[in-house]
């Protein structure tokens, strides 16, 4: 089939910083997709020292009608842009959808964006379409291996996408480009971006869950941002994400004019909640006031927040044991 790459039904936004080590996942990823329309692939380095950018150079230069780069020379993350795929992605994209992918994570099904695709064009009250993943654990932590926010395909309403226990895999992403051609306040100025996406989403109508891992999620990368957050002073940081989540999510409930008040609230509540799970404050975590949200967390991590607030010693043991050379492959 001749696809015509000039007009493209689906724009892929992948966002890199010192991810040589992943960014060829990424671009093969996206390269070995097989769909019946064509699809482009707009791509921003941050300037990166270790040489993603010539990866990416290298790819572009043998798909130039797919790879469509922006190399920057200097950091616009560290001159305080953080809105970097709303400023240098969304507005040159010329696809009806746009399928997200940050260039530590990668897709491992052939047929992802043709499944998502379908789905959309045969139900137009969709706004979003998104899957489980499996998670590639880099360095030091207990963690589940798949991201998995609903037990079996599903439709997810409005109120469950903005009230939900369980994170959804920014690589599984995709909704309509027209929904961030003017992005909001509350999107622009907030610290991350999947959320505020699926905050404008859930405004925009109801999104579909399709229970396959059809995608990676690299926790715990050097450049990544779990891995940035936890350097220097992680106890301001967590105060000031919470802060920052807040002020996003009474931004939205602005927005939206109150539609989804309750449940706004319920998520703000939860994410401060979680900070306090990150800080491992465990008078906080485990205090009766809070039992409804302790009990959401997964099994695995109730198990651990009681070793560990207990038997701190035999935590600290247990994790250097799991941590040991060679010991999370042979787990896998």
């Amino acid at each position: 089939m001749d696809l015509d790459y000039e007009k493209p039904l689906v724009s892929i936004c992948c966002i890199t910083y010192n991810q040589n080590e992943y960014i060829r996942d990424a671009l093969e990823g996206f390269l070995n997709q097989k769909t019946d329309f064509p699809y482009e692939v707009l791509i921003h380095d941050d300037a990166s020292d270790d040489g993603t950018a010539r990866i990416i150079e290298e790819y572009a230069r043998r798909f130039p009608r797919i790879i469509k780069p922006i190399l920057q020379k200097e950091n616009q993350y560290s001159k305080g842009l953080t809105n970097i795929s709303g400023t240098f992605n969304f507005p040159r994209a010329r696809g009806t959808y746009i399928a997200m992918c940050e260039g530590d994570d990668y897709w491992i099904c052939p047929d992802k964006l043709q499944k998502q695709v379908d789905f959309l064009k045969a139900h137009p009250g969709c706004s979003m379409v998104f899957h489980s993943a499996r998670v590639e654990v880099q360095g030091r932590a207990f963690t589940e291996h798949r991201m998995r926010p609903y037990k079996g395909s599903r439709k997810v309403s409005p109120r469950e996408i903005i009230d939900k226990t369980s994170g959804y895999p920014t690589a599984s992403l995709m909704f309509y480009a027209e929904m961030v051609k003017e992005l909001p306040d509350f999107y622009v100025q907030a610290p991350i971006a999947d959320i505020p996406l699926q905050l404008m989403a859930a405004a925009r109508g109801w999104a579909y869950y399709m229970d396959e891992p059809m995608c990676v999620y690299r926790l715990g990368g050097a450049a990544s941002w779990t891995t940035q957050m936890k350097e220097g002073d992680y106890e301001r940081k967590q105060e000031e994400y919470a802060g920052a989540m807040k002020e996003m999510y009474r931004g939205f409930d602005r927005e939206s004019r109150g539609r989804f008040h309750e449940h706004v609230q319920r998520a703000v509540r939860r994410l401060y909640y979680l900070t306090q799970v990150n800080r491992k404050n465990f008078p906080v975590i485990l205090a009766g006031k809070n039992r409804d949200l302790y009990k959401e967390l997964t099994l695995r991590t109730r198990f651990f927040i009681r070793m560990e607030s207990r038997l701190p010693g035999l935590y600290a043991g247990l994790q250097n044991w799991y941590h040991r050379p060679g010991k999370q492959r042979k787990a896998r």
